[in-house]
């Protein structure tokens, strides 16, 4: 049986054996392939005369189905003021967990396209820690100066009530997200 490589993320697939020359058909979200042994993949050049010979045929039918149990991304949840992420910071000291902030601006256009992809590295760590962000231009600056914020984005992690390590993050996305990932780690 050989394993058919879809973008998508379940495959459904039939397979069909015949004792006389070994033939299999594939469906792929409602594509079909047919392989067999003398033809290679494609097309299935027998002849009408032959397919009304195979008589006895085996089928089985299985999916495959993405799990889950497991979210594909955990939205991150705003801090509106320095109250709220007081109650934040308290609720994380009690349970012995860090927090990571993600500092950014609606103008920032690195800032719009790393939080879609924190939010997914948010459900690789979603029991151990919490995720949120602040929007700079839509909070009290008390509240930026707290966080020792100048540039965008900024991604810091929290532990005890204190700030104890940040990202820069303006170079490429995914440099960015292998940094945090590695700072995440130390601390969890």
């Amino acid at each position: 049986m050989s394993i058919l490589a879809a973008p998508n993320s379940h495959i459904l697939y039939r397979d069909t054996y015949s004792a006389k020359d070994q033939s299999q058909q594939l469906w792929s979200s409602g594509s079909f392939f047919s392989t067999s042994k003398s033809f290679g993949l494609g097309f299935d050049q027998r002849k009408q005369n032959d397919c009304k010979k195979l008589v006895k045929r085996d089928y089985r039918a299985n999916s495959f189905f993405p799990d889950l149990s497991r979210p594909e991304s955990v939205e991150m949840e705003p801090i509106a003021d320095s109250d709220h992420l007081d109650q934040i910071l308290d609720k994380a000291t009690d349970h012995c967990e860090p927090i990571v902030i993600d500092w950014m601006a609606t103008w920032c256009r690195k800032c719009i396209y790393l939080k879609p992809k924190l939010e997914k590295l948010a459900a690789e760590f979603d029991t151990k820690l919490k995720f949120y962000f602040v929007d700079v231009n839509n909070v009290p600056q008390s509240l930026v100066k707290r966080g020792k914020v100048s540039k965008m984005p900024t991604i810091q992690i929290w532990k005890d009530g204190e700030m104890k390590e940040e990202v820069i993050g303006g170079h490429k996305a995914w440099l960015v997200l292998e940094e945090v990932r590695e700072m995440v780690k130390k601390y969890v």
